[in-house]
């Protein structure tokens, strides 16, 4: 299947209506009916500010970056950027086209499933239906079979 690889850059202490950034855009996905997001805390980076940051116990808090990232359709994509515009959300995003797909062992062996190609991979160890798993099927790593 075809769409788009959406990821958005936070600090980690950025908040909307009380509540953090992150946490925010993964609940508002997952209200339009997004099969999966996911959020990663960053372990050093620098933005247009030219100003290196790291994990480390003396640097200040909130001054790392969080990547909340989404396998989306072209619609999805559509409907989550149009809801951070609405809300005035000033935010650092990337768009990428992605294919995506679920690989089953349990349908008749290899070459038989859809393809899971472009930017990510399928995440079958969380059980979370991640970004990494847009089908929403944090078992797909299971066997599907019964054995005789």
């Amino acid at each position: 299947m075809d769409g788009l690889f959406l990821r958005f850059y936070v600090h980690e202490n950025q908040r909307i209506h009380h509540v953090l950034l992150w946490e925010w855009l993964l609940q508002q996905a997952n209200r339009m009916g997004i099969r999966g997001g996911s959020a990663f805390r960053a372990m050093a980076g620098f933005g247009s500010h030219r100003v290196l940051h790291e994990d480390h116990f003396f640097e200040l808090a909130g001054t790392l970056t969080v990547e909340v990232e989404f396998i989306v359709t072209q619609d999805e994509a559509q409907r989550l950027l149009a809801l951070l515009r609405s809300e005035r959300v000033r935010v650092f995003y990337a768009q990428i086209p992605a294919q995506f797909g679920v690989l089953d062992a349990g349908e008749g062996g290899a070459g038989s499933t859809g393809s899971a190609g472009g930017t990510g991979s399928a995440d079958s160890t969380s059980g979370t239906g991640g970004a990494g798993n847009p089908s929403g099927a944090g078992d797909a790593g299971k066997p599907t079979g019964s054995a005789s």
